[in-house]
């Protein structure tokens, strides 16, 4: 079995306090990827840099205390790629990728764009960029998941109040038909929609720290692992852990198969 865990930390050294290591180690995943580090490599701890059994690899943004990606893994990548080659984004931190054997696994982190119409555009920069990207992974023929904090939530199953959001970053039909393209025609599977097709309020991934959103459970899931058809076809579980908060968001773990 193959564990993979993705968790948008929303600060590693704030989730290193909250315990977030302790629950990793029980955990024993072969793959973790990481968003939101809001860190820089020389700002991590050894812990943080390579927890007990696994290599740590990292793709920071320039700006301290934003944004960064990583990837902990129980046997060194064979290749590692930072960044997707563009230099607004890369500068941001949000994409790295290692191969290890015939797997190929991603740590993304889509821009938000809910805090101005600056970002939105930059968001709907990025997906102009990433829709190609992710048309040449799948044409490359190997096994990938993209795991990571995507800012959208695709469905109305997906978030609690999605009347009201119709309107709101994370929820525009632009953003929303953007996912069905990726799914319906360029053939990504959402891997936890595919074992859960009818959660609704358990599905969530991420609460606003506003108001009681946590405790009401005014939830939207954002948090993903898009996979190749093949290695989806293996997932067997796909569990969001709510029982310990290491950060806004919940960590999402699925187990596949090994061929």
């Amino acid at each position: 079995m193959l564990r993979v865990i993705t968790t948008n930390l929303n600060g590693i050294r704030s989730a290193e306090r909250k315990g977030f290591f302790a629950w990793m180690a029980k955990m024993n995943p072969d793959v973790v990827c990481l968003q939101e580090l809001k860190a820089q490599v020389p700002d991590l701890s050894d812990e943080m840099r390579a927890p007990a059994g696994y290599h740590g690899i990292f793709h920071t943004a320039e700006k301290r205390g934003y944004s960064g990606v990583g990837i902990y893994s129980r046997t060194p990548p064979a290749r590692v790629v930072e960044g997707l080659g563009n230099a607004e984004f890369d500068r941001e931190g949000r994409y790295l990728e290692a191969d290890f054997g015939a797997l190929t696994v991603i740590s993304l982190y889509l821009p938000s764009g809910s805090s101005s119409e600056e970002r939105q555009a930059a968001k709907y920069r990025f997906m102009d960029l990433f829709l190609p990207h992710m048309q040449a992974l799948i044409a490359s023929g190997r096994e990938v998941i993209v795991c990571g904090d995507w800012n959208i939530a695709h469905r109305e199953a997906d978030l609690k109040n999605w009347k009201s959001n119709q309107k709101n970053s994370g929820f525009l039909p632009e953003e929303r038909a953007w996912l069905s393209r990726l799914f319906d025609e360029v053939g990504w599977v959402d891997v936890y929609r595919t074992l859960h097709p009818e959660t609704t309020d358990a599905c969530y991934t991420w609460w606003s720290n506003r108001g009681q959103a946590w405790a009401k459970n005014v939830g939207w899931r954002l948090d993903y692992q898009i996979a190749t058809p093949g290695i989806a076809r293996r997932a067997a579980s796909a569990e969001i852990y709510k029982d310990e908060r290491f950060s806004d968001h919940a960590p999402l773990t699925v187990d596949y198969e090994t061929p």
